[in-house]
């Protein structure tokens, strides 16, 4: 039975500007079909197992023909795969969607045209560019700008077209600018007319460079402004210079790399956004419940004996979570730890076991284990009995601290940190030519982790690699392992949390931009 093609648009650029429908197609397909247009953090969403098959431009291969990548859609579906075909913007807009929807039918193939978000008005937009303004422009013309000056000229009616409506966007039109400004001259438009080009908007990337009809071409040369861009042709672009928004964010510019587990990311990918940085996941780790029967064993033995605790440390939301999952698998009752205090360390720590309706003892001042002893010494005795539930890569110093200063320790592996199984060679290609701008790492194992993984996918030398990138970790431990790794740490949160690293970092950026000022 054959399968169904999702014909998908992906957006402007920006991972989060793809609709809900798209992403519940990329969440379903067994194959995407995708190009470089595609926000590549979108691959991330698919299912395990679900294949990828890149169709744009490599350094050995030519994009593949439009002819051959309509055949591949009915290939793939005639094996009975759900197919999503990722393409940048909106398919319908110059997308040559008419193409592969027209083949797929002629062979009796189900499929869906999934519209995206247009670069022709989410570009301009994130420039604080509107395309039309109640009181500058009612309508809009979007018209392609890619084709050669012969071309240009037999599918487009400059005499129509130049008046036609108030605002002209031009797609894929840099290298033709000076023709294009020309032609709209000659046929009526004002040479005061202002121009703006977009680059690479919603994306990290992103520049805008401003004009007139008269000058723009005089004035993408001078810069060396590349494609790709949206240009904007109007007396909307004259808005920019009050609405424009997001460069005023603070990591605006700023491609981020996030290492922790998916599970755990969220939190830090929704931060970078909203500060207007472009976040791409890359988990290096994965926590996994622990195989060796020897410390299943001891877990049990030690949650065999929760009366005789005086104190509990957890050490991080991973070691919270994982404790209360061995306490139901070996149907333990949480109020058997009656006598005990129970400590976190971190916030984020704190909270999840409030959500769990356990108050621990409030820990201020530094979020990592000196912290907690700091906090606590007056008040742990010798002969006092602690567990600590961990995980496998831990620290040793709190337990050999702890019992330095005469406490019995239970230290159990709650759960397993391995290397992650995830690849992604677009990584490697962003790191080569210096577009990941910053790695975050919160935690020893992310560090460790993402060099490893470096070298499975084939880079010899990782630190090589990774010294174009600054690095920000959520403490000094973290960054004392980076350093020793050979990395250039830029920023250490003075708080060991995300919102404290976010602000370490954003501070750190806003000095480098009055510096370069």
């Amino acid at each position: 039975m054959a399968g169904k093609v999702y014909l998908v648009g992906a957006g402007p650029g920006h991972a989060k500007l793809i609709t809900v429908k798209g992403l519940e197609c990329l969440q379903k397909a067994d194959v995407v079909v995708y190009d470089r247009l595609a926000a590549p953090q979108l691959l991330g969403a698919v299912k395990p197992g679900t294949r990828k098959i890149y169709v744009g431009k490599l350094p050995d291969r030519h994009t593949m023909k439009q002819e051959e990548i309509n055949q591949l859609l009915v290939d793939l579906a005639l094996e009975g795969h759900t197919v999503v075909r990722l393409k940048g913007g909106d398919p319908t807009i110059f997308g040559r969607v008419g193409e592969e929807a027209g083949l797929l039918r002629r062979n009796g193939i189900a499929y869906e045209i999934v519209p995206g978000v247009t670069a022709a008005i989410s570009v301009p937009a994130y420039a604080g560019i509107p395309v039309t303004h109640r009181e500058i422009a009612s309508s809009l013309s979007i018209i392609t700008g890619h084709e050669s000056p012969d071309k240009l000229d037999h599918m487009i009616d400059w005499e129509r077209v130049t008046n036609a409506t108030g605002t002209l966007i031009f797609m894929m039109g840099v290298s033709k600018i000076g023709y294009i400004a020309d032609q709209l001259m000659q046929h009526g438009r004002p040479d005061h007319t202002p121009v703006a080009l977009v680059r690479w908007g919603t994306r990290a990337e992103q520049d805008t460079l401003t004009g007139t009809l008269a000058d723009i071409e005089q004035r993408v040369l001078a810069a060396n402004f590349q494609p790709p861009a949206v240009i904007v042709v109007g007396n909307v672009v004259l808005q920019r210079e009050q609405l424009k928004w997001a460069e005023s964010l603070p990591l605006f510019g700023q491609r981020i790399l996030v290492t922790r587990t998916r599970t755990q990311a969220s939190e830090l990918v929704n931060r970078i956004d909203e500060l207007g940085g472009e976040s791409y996941e890359f988990p290096v780790i994965e926590t996994v419940y622990p195989q060796d029967k020897d410390d299943l064993k001891r877990i049990q033995e030690s949650l065999d004996r929760l009366e005789i605790y005086d104190w509990v440390f957890f050490t991080s939301v991973n070691g919270v979570e994982y404790f209360y999952r061995h306490l139901a698998e070996q149907g333990q009752d949480i109020r058997r730890l009656n006598r005990a205090k129970i400590a976190a360390v971190g916030p984020a720590t704190a909270e999840a076991l409030k959500l769990r309706g356990i108050v621990p003892v409030e820990l201020p001042g530094r979020f990592q284990a000196e912290g907690l002893i700091e906090t606590l010494e007056s008040q742990l005795e010798p002969g006092q009995k602690v567990l600590l539930p961990r995980g496998d890569l831990a620290r040793t110093w709190l337990p050999e601290k702890l019992e330095e200063m005469g406490l019995e320790v239970t230290a159990v592996d709650t759960y397993q940190t391995v290397i992650s199984q995830e690849e992604d060679h677009e990584l490697i290609r962003l790191l080569e030519e210096g577009a990941i701008h910053v790695i975050t790492f919160t935690s020893s194992s992310t560090v460790t982790h993402l060099i490893e993984k470096l070298k499975r996918m084939g880079v010899h030398d990782p630190v090589q690699l990774l010294s174009r990138t600054e690095a920000a970790c959520i403490g000094e431990v973290t960054a004392k392992t980076a350093r020793e790794a050979g990395l250039h740490v830029s920023v250490v949160a003075e708080q060991s949390t995300i919102e404290g690293l976010m602000d370490s970092l954003c501070s750190y950026i806003n000095h480098q931009h009055r510096q370069v000022k």
